[in-house]
């Protein structure tokens, strides 16, 4: 059975899915008798990206542009649906997506440059959509500080997710922007257990600290939503109400909640994980997890995949919808106001460099 490497959620290191040869683990013969294997060590591989905002199509994600100061997240959360992306870097989803990681030194420049062509159009920018923004290496880098910075100069909307208490470092930023129309954020509680917190997320803030960063947050003057997810069905789904109320109860005003996705190499990785950190309810678990997913472990169709479908995503569902309405969570989704953004003066002879008439 695949053992935890300490602070780490993935059990293995798979190789990537476009790698023509794999690596398979096996027994060498070390046991507990012999010293210790030297702990995983976490590596930071700058990136040097031409752009910085992502756009996508996808029809049930509500923003068509984002942005992700890193690759890889340290949280080692084992149900992130962003561990597939690191096989395109030619590593593993598994152990090298929370160890081996990337950043955006230039993302604060990038940013500019994007917000100051003439041709820009401004749209709610998201930040975090796919790996965490405020994952412990932003404390020393400061990237996704940088990004916020230049949002705020520009009177850029922009909303933000996250699972680290980490966000109320910048309630400076979020703070004043949330007043003014343009700044929401969203923290995810996928538990109040530490235990589990521990096992499942193993890097990420603390149940308790979440709720503190939503306090936070809210005292500082931003609207500021919880994320109970993933839901996974025989796991975490009974606190559901829990969850909702001790967020409520911090200063959230909405809610959300996406049901567990298991694409590509997620879904080995999560099973490995849990026959050993819960390996009385795997089974169970398991076969619930395919309730909703029309008896496989994940189905992709735009539809459904964010909520799943059959008896048990239904009673998902109600459950939620009864609960932001008795905890107050049901206000609607908060709009940011795209009519004030500018370009400042200070980068405005940026902009004079595409003005420049052309040579006859």
């Amino acid at each position: 059975m695949a053992e935890a490497a300490k602070g780490r959620g993935a059990r293995s290191n798979a190789t990537g899915r476009f790698e023509p040869e794999t690596v398979q683990a096996f027994d060498d013969g070390w046991t507990d008798q012999d010293a210790e294997a030297v702990p995983l060590r976490t590596t930071l591989t700058p990136e040097h990206a031409r752009t910085i905002i992502a756009r996508n199509t996808s029809p049930d994600i509500g923003f068509d542009r984002s942005i992700n100061p890193y690759k890889g997240c340290e949280h080692g959360c084992i149900y992130c649906y962003a561990r597939p992306s690191h096989a395109y870097m030619g590593l593993s989803p598994g152990l090298d997506f929370e160890s081996r990681l990337f950043w955006k030194p230039e993302a604060a420049r990038l940013l500019e440059q994007e917000l100051t062509r003439p041709r820009y159009v401004c749209k709610r920018i998201h930040i975090g959509g796919n790996t965490d923004p405020y994952q412990p290496v932003e404390r020393e880098l400061k990237s996704t500080r940088g990004v916020l910075e230049v949002l705020q100069r520009f009177r850029h909307p922009f909303s933000i997710i996250t699972k680290s208490v980490l966000i109320a470092r910048d309630a400076n930023i979020l703070g004043p922007m949330g007043r003014d129309g343009l700044a929401s954020a969203f923290v995810s509680i996928t538990t109040l257990d530490r235990g589990l917190a521990r096992a499942m997320e193993p890097r990420a803030s603390t149940p308790a600290k979440r709720l503190e960063a939503i306090s936070r947050l809210a005292e500082a003057g931003v609207p500021v939503g919880v994320g109970f997810a993933p839901v996974i069905p025989g796991l975490n789904d009974h606190e559901l109400e829990a969850v909702l109320e001790a967020a409520a109860k911090a200063g959230a005003t909405t809610a959300m909640y996406v049901t567990l996705r298991l694409p590509l190499e997620i879904k080995d990785l999560f099973r490995e994980w849990l026959t050993d950190a819960r390996p009385d309810r795997a089974a169970r678990v398991m076969s619930l997890i395919r309730q909703t997913r029309g008896g496989r472990d994940y189905d992709p169709d735009w539809n459904t995949r964010m909520k799943g479908t059959g008896p048990v995503a239904d009673l998902i569902a109600t459950r939620f919808r009864a609960a932001i309405k008795r905890y107050g969570l049901d206000a609607p989704r908060h709009l940011l106001d795209e009519s004030q953004f500018r370009v400042p003066a200070d980068a405005r002879p940026q902009m004079d460099l595409f003005d420049l008439p052309q040579a006859s």
